[in-house]
């Protein structure tokens, strides 16, 4: 049995969810996500709240259950409140700057990392080595991040490289004489 899909996703003021040939949109002051439900799941909602129960008793069914909850609230966050996460750069030199809708990041390479900013997402650069990155779609805000960090990630023996804020590094000892 699902621990989390058990609860009711609940919708704050000003969200509103509609289920309309197995997608659910939510649309709050951000704007407006889709979600397209599997037929092992049936969501509906009651008020402000969205329950989400298993069609069948079988496994896939019951692991879709949580896992269509959970899609759900965070579309209801997304919508509302919306989703972001810092970079950080460390090494000498490493930089970055926002250019018209794109990124300009320096990170030792013989020539600047240029990445195009896809649209719903919202880059800014308040120091020349942070980098914030907001959206409401949670997947969109992690999956930007993780590009940009896979062009450095940081390593073990400096710490040189893209790293998530508050991200801890193993580090490594170096050669010894």
């Amino acid at each position: 049995m699902s621990r989390v899909g058990k609860y009711p996703v609940e919708l704050p003021a000003g969200v509103t969810v509609a289920i309309v040939d197995n997608i659910l949109t939510a649309k709050g002051k951000l704007g407006e996500l889709r979600l397209s439900l599997t037929d092992k799941v049936d969501a509906k909602v009651e008020g402000n709240k969205v329950s989400v129960a298993p069609k069948t008793r079988e496994a896939q069914a019951r692991m879709m259950w949580g896992t269509t909850r959970a899609n759900i609230a965070n579309l209801v966050r997304g919508v509302s409140v919306g989703y972001a996460k810092t970079l950080e750069i460390t090494g000498t030199g490493y930089r970055a700057a926002v250019q018209g809708k794109s990124l300009v990041v320096n990170l030792g390479f013989s020539h600047d990392v240029v990445y195009a900013i896809p649209d719903g997402i919202k880059v800014t650069c308040e120091k020349p080595t942070l980098i914030k990155v907001e959206g409401m779609d949670k997947r969109q805000v992690g999956q930007v991040c993780a590009e940009l960090r896979s062009y450095r990630p940081p390593e073990p023996y400096k710490g040189k490289g893209v790293k998530f804020e508050g991200e801890a590094i193993r580090r490594k000892e170096g050669k010894k004489k």
